[in-house]
């Protein structure tokens, strides 16, 4: 059985934000206790003047296997838009976790791709 973290300990917090294609976000195991965490992943890209055929997706995959994708017309031109998403990922006792980030574009260009993982104690 897993330890409960100390009643003073104070949650994990790790990020990891770019202003490229991908962003790739590694937490290290801990071999006494499981862990969760609230990933946030957040995409924003500057939307030409003429965005007739601009869109930007973003896809997230956890420890190699695709978790979420979307892909959808940008709005604002000449402004920014983006995409967001969020989950609940439990980590048990002693694996680490990779959590990678990879945005696509046409049209608009990815001005920052974000990753956050926040434990929930």
């Amino acid at each position: 059985m897993a330890s409960s973290p100390k009643p003073n300990s104070k949650p994990e917090c790790w990020r990891t934000e770019v202003g490229d294609a991908v962003a790739v976000l590694n937490i290290p195991g801990a071999l006494k206790r499981a862990r969760t965490f609230d990933i946030d992943v957040s995409l924003l890209v500057r939307v030409p003047e003429d965005n007739a055929e601009a869109w930007h997706a973003l896809t997230l995959e956890i420890d190699g296997k695709q978790q979420w994708h979307r892909s959808i017309a940008s709005h604002c031109p000449g402004q920014t838009d983006g995409l967001d998403y969020h989950c609940r990922v439990v980590l048990e006792a002693g694996p680490a976790l990779r959590i990678r980030a990879v945005a696509g574009t046409r049209g608009s260009v990815v001005q920052r791709l974000q990753i956050e993982a926040r434990e929930d104690l």
